[in-house]
């Protein structure tokens, strides 16, 4: 069964600048579990068959004009049928004032009322965009979140294999760290993920020999941030010389994270590979093959072969 995440009032006060109008208890306490926002328009005509109470409500402009037209017993009726039925919190946009009868009716079921100064649809589009990453399915995978020109690089393989240390380079060259060891990773639409670093780990690296460092102290502001997609993985694993590594890159492998496919590189370790340079190169190949173009096709082409006899654009899973 999957997990349910849930996000304070309070920190959505704070994101999205929202103003108290009535609390029936700490914002701390009240909690959101949907990601979903609804305009209640058609339950204010009276249609209540597919209310779901665990969404934010927003009442705009054409919400708050319709009850105001009512007529007052009208009104105090449907405000008793809507808040009965305990939706999570009341929005207001663009500070309108709060309808006769809805204070008291909030009062009367516990319900929180809010307000925006914000339009209808700028609401709209920042609680959405807002709850997606804090409610969105996530996990915890052992690797390195790094950007590396632009592209957000998850690095993985066993302990001890230089992931770390890979990590302090791309950091010297001026690419940014996102995380170490411990990467969370959240699935923010259907085809995107997003990583960051646990709050109490953040901006720290472990490195075997000189301990814990603090990357952020160390090498300035400009060499860590916060969250970044996740745009490719790379396995890093200890040279086998009876295994036959890519050599042409023609095949696309793809590693699974929460439903979401992920291009996935295998790189070999061995004493005098410059990994660095290597994770930056791969980072500007994965961005040529997102914009359409495929270097192994072209050489291909050039010697006069057959690009499709190749195998060019197949796919394979690799389990990471």
């Amino acid at each position: 069964m999957p997990s349910v995440f849930s996000v304070s009032i309070a920190k959505i006060i704070k994101e999205i600048r929202l103003q108290e109008v009535y609390l029936p208890r700490t914002a701390e306490e009240i909690m959101i579990s949907s990601r979903d926002i609804n305009r209640p328009g058609i339950e204010i005509s009276g249609f209540f068959d597919y209310f779901d109470e665990k969404r934010i409500q927003i009442l705009g402009r054409a919400e708050v004009a319709l009850l105001k037209e009512m007529e007052p017993e009208r009104r105090l009726e449907i405000l008793e049928a809507f808040f009965s039925r305990k939706p999570a919190v009341v929005i207001l946009s663009r500070n309108l004032d709060v309808p006769e009868g809805m204070l008291e009716a909030a009062k009367k079921y516990g319900i929180a009322i809010l307000r925006s100064a914000d339009t209808t649809t700028e609401l709209v589009g920042a609680l959405v965009s807002y709850l997606n990453v804090e409610l969105a399915p996530r996990i915890t995978r052992h690797g390195v979140l790094v950007e590396v020109l632009g592209e957000g690089i998850l690095l993985v393989g066993d302990s001890g294999v230089g992931k770390s240390e890979t990590a302090i380079e791309l950091i010297k060259r001026g690419h940014r760290l996102i995380a170490d060891d411990a990467v969370e990773i959240r699935r923010v639409s259907s085809h995107s993920l997003v990583g960051t670093a646990p709050e109490n780990i953040r901006h720290f690296i472990e490195l075997r020999g000189i301990g814990i460092i603090n990357a952020r102290r160390i090498f300035g502001m400009g060499a860590v941030k916060l969250t970044e997609k996740i745009d490719m993985a790379i396995n890093l694993e200890i040279w086998d010389s009876s295994k036959v590594y890519d050599r042409m890159g023609i095949d696309n492998e793809y590693t699974e994270i929460l439903g979401v496919q992920v291009p996935v590189l295998t790189i070999p370790v061995k004493p005098g590979r410059n990994l660095a340079i290597i994770i930056e190169v791969a980072a500007m190949n994965n961005r040529q093959k997102k914009m359409g173009y495929n270097a192994a096709q072209e050489l291909l082409a050039n010697l006069g072969m057959d690009v499709s006899a190749e195998s060019v654009g197949n796919t394979r899973e690799l389990k990471l």
